[in-house]
Parts: C-alpha cells; sequence; structure tokens
C-alpha cells in the first residue's frame, strides 16, 4: 500500500453562518457543500458563494450531471439545481448515510459507523453491492475507475482508494491533525474537494497520479 502526506492546496471558508460543512460535490463549475439546512454552491476559483438551496442538507451530497441528490436523515433527496425544488425521495440503505456519489449510473453511499459503502439504485434506493471498510466512512467518489473515500476517526482523517470489488487499501493520504473530512469528492482531475466538518471550511486536496 501506498502511503503518504496528503498536499492541502487551497481552502475556501469558514463562511458567515456555516458551523459545519458536511456532503461535497462539483457540477463541473461549482462546488456544492451541505451544511445542515442548506446547499451553497461555491466558485471554486475564486471562492466567492454564488447560490444557496434551501434545502435539509445533513450528510453526503452528489451530483449525476442533472441532479443533485442529498443525504438527510433516513432519505436521499432528488434535487433541481436550477429550480431548488425536491423531486423525489427514496430511502437510505439502513436508514443512515454519510458520503454519497454518482458513478457508472449508480449512487454510492457511505454509512459511517457501519464501516460500508454502498451501490444503490437511484430510482428505489435498493442496494445492489457493498463494500466493506476497517474504518469509519465520511465521505466517497469516484474518478477514472477509482473508488475513493474518507475516513475520520478521532483527531485523524484519511483520504483512501480502495479496490472496489475487495475493499483492499490501496494508496492513503493523511489529513493533517485536525483536519477532518467529512464529505469528499473529484472534480475529475488533480483535485479533491474535501468537508471540513466543524472548521466550517471547504478543503482542495491535490490527488495523487
Amino acid at each position: 500500500m501506498k502511503r503518504s502526506a496528503a498536499e492541502i492546496v487551497r481552502e475556501y471558508g469558514p463562511f458567515p453562518g456555516v458551523e459545519h460543512v458536511a456532503g461535497v460535490t462539483y457540477d463541473g463549475q461549482h462546488v456544492w457543500f451541505a451544511s445542515g439546512d442548506r446547499l451553497t454552491a461555491l466558485n471554486p476559483q475564486t471562492g466567492a458563494r454564488v447560490r444557496a438551496i434551501d434545502v435539509a442538507a445533513h450528510a453526503g451530497t452528489a451530483f449525476d450531471g442533472h441532479h443533485l441528490f442529498q443525504l438527510s436523515g433516513g432519505c436521499i433527496q432528488k434535487i433541481d439545481p436550477h429550480t431548488g425544488r425536491v423531486l423525489t425521495t427514496i430511502p437510505a440503505p439502513a436508514g443512515a448515510g454519510s458520503g454519497l456519489a454518482w458513478a457508472e449510473g449508480s449512487l454510492w453511499m457511505g454509512q459511517y459507523r457501519n464501516r460500508k459503502i454502498h451501490q444503490i439504485d437511484p430510482n428505489t434506493g435498493a442496494v445492489l453491492r457493498t463494500i466493506e471498510s476497517n474504518r469509519f466512512v465520511t465521505g466517497v467518489t469516484w474518478v477514472d475507475g477509482e473508488l475513493w473515500h474518507a475516513t475520520s476517526e478521532g483527531n485523524e482523517s484519511e483520504i483512501r482508494r480502495v479496490d472496489p470489488q475487495t475493499g483492499e487499501v490501496l494508496e492513503t493520504l493523511d489529513m493533517p491533525p485536525g483536519a477532518n473530512v467529512s464529505g469528499l469528492e473529484s472534480d475529475g482531475g488533480d483535485r479533491f474537494f474535501c468537508g471540513g466538518e466543524s472548521s466550517g471550511k471547504v478543503q482542495a486536496v491535490r490527488r495523487p497520479k
């Protein structure tokens, strides 16, 4: 397994009125982050907040190219990003989740204390596949066929690349002490966007090549 220190290349925030950053996603232009009672779009070039949607947003966030998906309590909400309307909801497996991502036509949901990642049918919420982890799962993302997830336990946090079939850890990026990751999304290139839990920040971490 390859192990290295995470390289934080930029920080956004803290933002007024934002006490906790949970889910994070990227729509190709803006970084969206969940902060309890709203989803906020952030311009990653300028760091400016450009708009917000008032919706329950307590955990993972994902984007499928057209719609936002937001975990809240025991359900996953499908949201029109243009109008802010919740179009449908599906049940979250086992009634709760942490990270959320979109890949290969499916939602991928992390479960924190259960230490699992579920591949989910986005229409029904049915579990298609489950990947086990040996750490708490706080964020999930796919990029270039690679599955990465974030962990956070105590004052330690990691970003891990794992085998999507077996869950074996292939590579680990160690975050600095206190920089706990609560949501994870790739920009499709050389950056991960990470929710910063109670710091109220979003951090950009370099994705290793």
